[in-house]
């Protein structure tokens, strides 16, 4: 069952190492599709008005205890996560750069063409898709094995660590930042949650479509 997935899948597409400046074209046009999916998921959350991500709620409530602006803090927050990328080992790789790249120009096409529904339950549903997008997305671009992004490098990192689901522990983190990121004063609201409960199950689902269509 994809939920007791603990490792990132390999399939012929899958690079040897993160550190590759020569991919096959297969594995560079997954890792980008892979990329756009998750951005045109994260852009969808921000257009359904149903709440921001943890980490943005994160980022919200430390902004509010310090003199600094929310943009400031997501960025010390990405260097902070990927120095804890030292001690459990994750490499950096072209993924690495693409991702913040390719999300940030996918979630401005998204909130500049996507209306936002005028239905409140339509807006919940739009969320909830753009937390199974952003799942699927993230499945692709991981078994690329071209570097990750900052939080998904983490993820990885303490599965190893642990050998928890993959699953488990991003929903594991995902909850503890949001919780903390609404204790410090951060705005939580349903799409927030379904982000935080659902992000983990859906990317382990994700890995598992991979794997099972080209294995």
């Amino acid at each position: 069952m994809f939920l007791r997935i603990k490792k990132i899948p390999k399939v012929n597409w899958t690079s040897h190492k993160p550190y590759n400046l020569r991919p096959k074209f297969s594995t560079l046009f997954f890792l980008c599709f892979g990329l756009m999916l998750f951005g045109l998921g994260e852009g969808l959350l921000i257009v359904s008005f149903t709440g921001a991500s943890p980490w943005s709620v994160l980022a919200q409530g430390i902004s509010l205890n310090v003199n600094l602006s929310i943009g400031t803090i997501t960025l010390l927050i990405s260097i902070a996560v990927l120095i804890l990328w030292i001690p459990l080992g994750q490499k950096p790789g072209m993924g690495t750069i693409f991702n913040a790249i390719i999300i940030a120009l996918m979630i401005d096409l998204c909130i500049k063409f996507v209306p936002t529904p005028t239905n409140y339950v339509n807006q919940l549903i739009l969320a909830l898709i753009s937390v199974v997008t952003v799942g699927i997305g993230g499945g692709i671009y991981l078994v690329s094995n071209l570097g990750a992004g900052p939080r998904d490098g983490l993820m990885i990192g303490l599965q190893k660590i642990t050998n928890f689901p993959i699953a488990v522990v991003r929903a594991t983190l995902e909850i503890s930042v949001v919780s903390i990121g609404w204790y410090l004063g951060g705005t939580v609201g349903v799409g927030t949650l379904f982000f935080a409960f659902g992000i983990g199950p859906c990317v382990a689902f994700g890995l598992f479509l991979v794997n099972r269509i080209f294995d």
